[in-house]
């Protein structure tokens, strides 16, 4: 798919991994809804593209909220064809601790940000994009969601994290194969150490620290190269169906 005048819903798109998509977007001839609940750097990443993106303040856990953001994309924009969800929280907490069990409460809150939250947006996105006129091959548009290599490496104290990417992982075959009949691809990222929000208050020593874990390149993501490969998959009409893996060959330890 050829992003030059397509429209892209662009969730957790104010800041890291989302809004180097969202620039990403317009760069390549698109336009962009960021959906966020930063209504600082929402709008400024906004009125810094000009008409090309537009801000919208959702949850995407809400089902309401999500209905009105994405009606508010094709309001403004015509169209809805390229989805990427980005938006997620972290939460790490062990099992047990020596005061008992794990929070429940924390647990199920990042399950229902980052997992729900992922096919909330998903099938409301693709409900939309369903409207297109097919394009080459009956395309009419793809989706993107973001899982970490978490799903697969889950380090202690990550058991929802883990949980809710690894549950990204596995929705993403059957999104696939369910959108296939209207031609709309689904694949996933799965991200390692990347230099986002998760990681912003983190000292400097200590990203670095984590940056020289990663076996090659020797440093933390960019989120300009999630970007990079986000572009490539709305492009590649092949790719579909699949988990890719952005971590520079790392397999994370227990901790």
């Amino acid at each position: 798919m050829d992003i030059s005048g397509k429209v892209a819903l662009v969730t957790g798109g104010a800041s890291g991994l989302g809004a180097a998509t969202v620039r990403m977007i317009v760069a390549a001839g698109g336009r962009a809804t960021i959906l966020d609940l930063n209504e600082s750097l929402g709008p400024a990443l906004a009125a810094e593209l000009g008409g090309a993106a537009r801000y919208v303040r959702a949850d995407v856990s809400q089902a309401s909220d999500v209905e009105q953001a994405v009606k508010a994309a094709t309001d403004a924009f015509g169209a809805l064809h390229i989805c990427v969800n980005c938006a997620g929280i972290g939460g790490p907490q062990r099992t047990i601790t020596k005061d008992g069990p794990a929070d429940l409460g924390k647990f199920t809150k990042v399950i229902q940000v980052n997992l729900i939250g992922t096919f909330n947006v998903a099938r409301v996105a693709a409900w939309a994009i369903s409207k297109n006129q097919p394009g080459d091959d009956g395309e009419r548009g793809v989706i993107i969601n973001t899982a970490s290599v978490a799903a697969f490496d889950g380090q202690i104290g990550q058991a929802a994290y883990s949980a809710s990417k690894g549950g990204i992982v596995g929705l993403t075959l059957p999104l696939a194969r369910d959108l296939s009949g209207v031609g709309i691809r689904v694949a996933t990222i799965a991200p390692g150490l990347f230099d986002t929000p998760l990681l912003a208050g983190l000292p400097e020593d200590v990203k670095a620290s984590l940056g020289a874990m990663v076996p090659f390149p020797k440093r933390l993501g960019r989120p300009t190269e999630y970007a990079l490969l986000a572009k490539q998959i709305i492009e590649n009409p092949m790719l579909n169906g699949e988990v890719i893996r952005l971590d520079g060959a790392i397999r994370m330890a227990p901790k």
